[in-house]
């Protein structure tokens, strides 16, 4: 999955579940809080599925739960 399809899912789920998104960018990695969660991502290009299921499964609590991304 492309790191760009990741930071726009995250973003659109939060905005839909009203809860505050940032992203910022660190040395090697990209920062992102959505509501108290905050989480970092590597620079690559392509994000491994796994590891994106992964992330996307942090932010679980404060975008609706489990599933959420679905």
């Amino acid at each position: 999955m492309k790191r760009i399809a990741v930071l726009k899912k995250i973003r659109s789920a939060a905005k839909a579940a009203d809860v505050e998104f940032q992203q910022f960018e660190l040395t090697g990695h990209t920062a992102v809080r959505v509501g108290r969660t905050t989480r970092t991502i590597g620079r690559h290009h392509e994000i491994d599925d796994l590891t994106a299921r992964k992330f996307f499964d942090q932010f679980a609590e404060e975008l609706g739960g489990k599933g959420w991304r679905r």
